[in-house]
């Protein structure tokens, strides 16, 4: 099946979604944290689809899949941030549980 835009690619709309859950979850965190856990689960929930987005745009599998790379690694990015979350308070392990499945999922998805 032939895709016409990555918007179609179910790990973006996975992406799309986590990035969205990311950006509710962290208003609730401390102000001290805005300039940095919360930057940085911003930034890395960005990246993921962004970088999903620009290797489809590549229209090469080698350059896809080094983009594809960089897009699990930003998912795994997120994992160790929601931990950090967790271990600094602002997260219960229940949160901490469903976010880390959620990354998961996403990351099985985008390995195809």
């Amino acid at each position: 099946m032939a895709f016409e835009t990555f918007e179609e690619l179910e790990a973006w709309k996975l992406a799309r979604q986590l990035k969205l859950e990311i950006k509710e979850l962290v208003r609730g965190f401390s102000s001290d944290e805005k300039y940095r856990l919360v930057d940085q689960l911003i930034r890395c929930s960005r990246s993921v689809g962004a970088n999903i987005a620009e290797g489809f745009g590549r229209f090469h599998y080698k350059e896809n899949s080094k983009f594809c790379r960089n897009a699990r690694g930003s998912l795994m990015e997120i994992l160790n941030h929601i931990i950090d979350a967790h271990d600094e308070g602002y997260i219960n392990q229940e949160s901490m549980m469903h976010y880390r499945s959620k990354i998961l999922h996403a990351n099985k998805v985008l390995n195809g």
